[in-house]
């Protein structure tokens, strides 16, 4: 299997360029060689459902930038898999046939990012240098459970930090005497398919009736990441407050799982 799949790399390679080619293996399979024309045709067939998945992704992206298709200039593509013509077709037909999408090579474009970013770094003053913009975000979206058991969002996902944002909150039940403010990560609706961060209770609201005690929640994330969820009582002043470093330390493989579980839930809602 590992001689196939090395001559299946070389054939998707060779596509690239030519509309066919020839997978040849000696003795693939108990003495028995193996040979077959291979077309760019079958390929793209093959592979359609993936090609429309990176176009999914270009629309993602947008949308988590604010961005239309008409406020993008350039295309830069990154990997080799992006050589493949029918990659660079869906691209140019989504965006604009006249878009370039090669002003720089694909086996260059990280080289050319890292260069740029320790430039930027190690304080270079080239003027490219000092036009560039370096933002952290936010991977996930961070929230707080409500009735049953929803996440209200405060901070969306690709938030540029430093960041504050907050909302108020009211209390459900009559004379209700505490509540509990609850910090999640993640992309769901219910909040038991996000990640669970932390929770603490602000106690002694005064008597009142539902929905009249109100209770402001401020989600502040600094420069290095550490997020202060802050829970105040707006009749009283009185506040409770809790740090989580690095919102939790989440790694790239929770978010990875994250994103992966938001697709199986917008294909179960499609069907």
């Amino acid at each position: 299997m590992g001689r196939l799949k090395v001559a299946c790399e070389k054939a998707k390679r060779d596509l690239s360029s030519a509309i066919q080619t020839l997978i040849s293996i000696d003795c693939l399979y108990d003495g028995i060689d193996f040979s077959m024309k291979f077309s760019r045709a079958k390929f793209e067939e093959l592979n359609a459902s993936f090609f429309i998945k990176c176009i999914e992704h270009v629309e993602s992206c947008l949308k988590d930038g604010n961005m239309q298709k008409h406020d993008v200039d350039d295309i830069v593509l990154v990997g080799v898999s992006t050589r493949i013509p029918k990659v660079q077709q869906m691209l140019k037909k989504f965006f604009d046939p006249k878009l370039r999408c090669k002003s720089i090579k694909a086996d260059e474009a990280v080289a050319y990012g890292a260069a740029m970013l320790a430039a930027k770094l190690s304080g270079i003053g080239n003027q490219v240098v000092k036009d560039l913009i370096l933002l952290d975000v936010t991977p996930l979206s961070l929230g707080t459970r409500v009735k049953k058991q929803d996440m209200d969002v405060i901070i969306p996902r690709n938030t540029p930090i430093p960041t504050m944002k907050e909302k108020i909150y009211v209390t459900a039940n009559d004379d209700q005497e505490s509540i509990t403010v609850d910090v999640y990560q993640g992309e769901c609706r219910k909040v038991k398919d996000n990640i669970f961060l932390d929770e603490f209770d602000l106690h002694g609201i005064p008597p009142a009736p539902a929905r009249k005690q109100e209770m402001k929640v401020c989600f502040s994330i600094d420069a290095n990441g550490i997020l202060e969820v802050l829970a105040e009582l707006e009749s009283t002043g009185k506040k409770r407050s809790t740090v989580i470093d690095g919102s939790g330390n989440v790694s790239k493989e929770d978010i990875e799982k994250m994103l992966k579980k938001i697709e199986l839930f917008r294909i179960a809602d499609l069907n």
